[in-house]
Formats: C-alpha cells, structure tokens, sequence
C-alpha cells in the first residue's frame, strides 16, 4: 500500500530547501527527527480541508477498515471522541438540551465534549468490578431508550475497557437500531480487532461512529487515532473535518500524520496473520499460566504486580490494588517467554475479593458544563460529601472519573476516592 504522506514528506526533506517557514528548528537535527517534522506547506495538504496526499492516504485507511471514511487525528481518540458526539448531535437537530445515553465508565474525554457540546448525560449504571468496568448489555440498552420520553442524541459505550472488558456491540448496536438512534464507541483499546478474522471492529459490528487509538495496538506515534464513520452512517462526514477542527490544534504534528500513513502499509502487508499466530502464542500462556480471558492482546492479572514486574524489567500498562495490565502487541513477540516466566513467578496465592460496584443513580445538582465552568477550590477528598463535583480530578491511566462535573458528592463517592487514592476533588466554589 502507498504511503503518500511519509513520501511527501521525505521527499521535501531531501529537497535541502531553505525552510523559511515553521517550524523553528528549520530542519536541524539535534533529536534526529527534525528533517520530517513539517508543517502544512505547499503539496503536505492540509488536514482538516484535505484533498491531497493526506486524503489519499484516509483512503488507504477507510479501505483497512471498510468505513466510509476514516479521518486522522494527530491529538489522540480524545479529538475523536469530541468530534464523533458534536457530529450525533447535530444530525438529531433538537430544539431543547441534548442527551446522551451512556455507560458511566467514560473517559474524561466525554465528560470534557459534555462541558463544551452542553449535552446531559444520562447514565447507564452498569454493574462491574472496577472503576473502569461498566458491564451493560443489549437488554440494559433496551429498557433504558424505552423508558425515554424522548430519544438521545446517541448511546455511547466504551468497549474494550482498560481491563479488557469487551460489551455485546453488535447486539447493542442492533438495539440502538431499532430505536433509531446511532450507537458511538470509545474503541480507544482496540483498533486492532478489525484484523481479527472474523473483525471485531466496532464498525463491522454495526456502530455508527467509533474512535481508535492508532498508538495504543498499532504501531504509530502516541497521538496518532481515527475517528471512523461507518457507510450506513455516511451523511456523517458531512461535518466530520468541521468538528475535528472545531476541538483540534491548527498545527497537526507530521511526525504524527506520518506514522499513520505507514500504519497503513504495515497493516496491509502480511499483519492479520502476524496479529493470529501472536494470539496465538498469547492464548497458551494464559492458559498455562490460568490467567482470566479478556481482549486479545491483554494480559490482566488479579493483584498489584507492577513493582515486581519492574524488578523483572517489566513496566506494565496499569496497576492499582485490584488489578495488573500488560497491554501487548505482536512487537512484543520476542519477548514473550520472558513475561511468561517473569508472571509465573510472582505470588499469585492471594485470592482478590470479587466484589461488584452498584452505584445509585447520581444526583446532578449543575449541568456538566456549569460546574466546569464555575470557580471552585480543592479540599480534601474525605470532606467532600454534600458538595458539587467541578472540574474533575483524575488519574491517568485509566482517566475514568468517580464523580462527574455538576453531581453530588455522597458516600459512595468518598468510599471510592478512598479506594482509588484519590486524596483531593475540585468542588464548587
């Protein structure tokens, strides 16, 4: 497969013109990389009014994963995800405040579109045993668009989670069929799955509009992400450049751009059966090493392993007191033996407690985006009970909030900052 942006910019590299244009360092290599990052100078195209080098290049994309277009984003899926749910909100042209169905595992992304788009979300509380597991299923769906007055804009689910948790899409999707209304996915996890035989992409199992991470299972630079419209959805691009330009720096990084367009050759040329016979391998450890089953390219043990593994050579993904994740890729095939032997040798005798997280529904007393926007003051985590959530403190990874902007703070929330560490909250002021 062509690679038109990388060639593009190789080839303005090795003009050795006089860069009378940004950026500053002019080409001179102090890092190394400096020759290839550009900006949007005469034949680079632009990003968002592409109709050049970079558009030919999402076409190579959209044809990987049999989209209508697959649009690039040099700012992460959080650029996406901002994007795909301005677009679901715009196409429901309502005339009172929008609503999005969603599970309540979301990235602060969301929580981040929900303060600038203004929309109300309406949550899904499915039950899991993590911060980051929000199990709902086709039926949770269902009774919920039922019970409606009126339908939202779109459900938003996020699958697979950061435990490797993956939702029911396709029967989700048909659910969010029957009502009309566009199911949206934050795929951040798991842009790889569309490789799989048969894929497990979000799009080929029915979702409107899904945001990949291109950095976290493909092999591009950190920043690099999709944001995929699905051919039933097609009327969607119709405002898909506005809206990324609408959240996104009008300087995208080329270094970024041009290690997606060599994503597209790397896919193309022989990575489905890489990405197979690598499962492959990985299936027998977990089966050797009696590791639960989640997403493909995860390994989750029960526990905190992280400072072990370190001493191992080993820097895991996540850790936290329940939980262990090694995210893995083909790239790490060679390694393979060594993360088996260093996971055998750990202490894995301590059962961890199985206990799920039912959360009341939460009492918003703002919107999202007046309490975002609203002065506050940060106290205490423990002394936060009975005030309003502002802007939100997280961790990251996994950047999933306990209490979202404009709620109520109870005490199941204060038993969770507890739980996840969380010492200080921004409250309204």
């Amino acid at each position: 497969m062509k690679t038109p942006i990388f060639d593009a910019v190789k080839a303005y590299s090795e003009k050795s013109a006089v860069r009378a244009h940004m950026p500053g360092h002019k080409g001179r290599e102090m890092l190394g990389i400096e020759k290839y990052d550009l900006t949007e100078i005469d034949g680079l195209d632009v990003l968002y009014s592409a109709d050049g080098v970079i558009l030919e290049s999402e076409n190579n994309a959209s044809e990987l994963f049999c989209t209508e277009h697959t649009y690039y984003s040099a700012e992460g899926s959080t650029l996406a995800i901002k994007a795909m749910l301005a677009i679901a909100i715009t196409a429901e042209k309502s005339d009172t405040t929008p609503t999005v169905l969603a599970a309540r595992n979301v990235h602060r992304a969301f929580v981040s579109a929900a303060a600038l788009l203004d929309f109300k979300p309406i949550w899904l509380m499915g039950e899991g045993e993590h911060l980051c597991d929000s199990t709902v299923t086709p039926s949770d769906v269902r009774r919920a668009l039922s019970e409606m007055e009126r339908k939202p804009a779109a459900v938003y689910i996020t699958s697979p989670d950061y435990l490797g948790n993956i939702l029911d899409v396709q029967e989700i999707a048909r659910v969010c069929d029957e009502y009309s209304v566009p199911l949206l996915v934050d795929n951040a996890h798991g842009a790889y799955l569309a490789f799989l035989e048969p894929s497990r992409h979000p799009i080929a199992l029915g979702a409107a509009m899904c945001a990949d991470s291109a950095h976290k299972t493909l092999p591009a630079l950190t920043g690099a992400a999709y944001l995929h419209i699905s051919k039933k959805y097609s009327h969607y691009t119709k405002w898909a450049r506005s809206y990324l330009s609408l959240f996104a720096s009008t300087s995208p990084s080329y270094l970024i751009l041009s290690s997606l367009d060599l994503t597209n050759a790397y896919i193309s040329d022989g990575y489905r059966d890489k990405l197979s016979t690598f499962i492959s391998r990985l299936d027998g450890v977990r089966e050797r090493l009696n590791i639960r089953r989640c997403e493909p390219l995860k390994l989750v043990l029960d526990g905190s392993h992280s400072a072990a593994l370190r001493d191992m050579g080993i820097e895991c993904e996540f850790c936290d007191r329940d939980f262990t994740v090694l995210m893995l890729t083909p790239e790490n095939d060679s390694e393979l033996d060594k993360i088996e032997s260093a996971i055998s040798s750990l202490d894995m005798n301590t059962k961890r407690e199985v206990k799920k997280l039912s959360l009341s529904y939460p009492i918003e007393e703002m919107t999202v985006r007046e309490a975002s926007l609203s002065d506050f003051e940060e106290i205490d985590a423990s002394e936060a009970e009975g005030r309003i959530c502002a802007s939100l403190t997280v961790s990251c990874p996994p950047a999933v909030p306990i209490a979202i902007s404009g709620e109520k703070i109870t005490e199941e929330h204060i038993f969770l900052f507890e739980r996840y560490g969380a010492k200080k909250i921004k409250v309204v002021k």
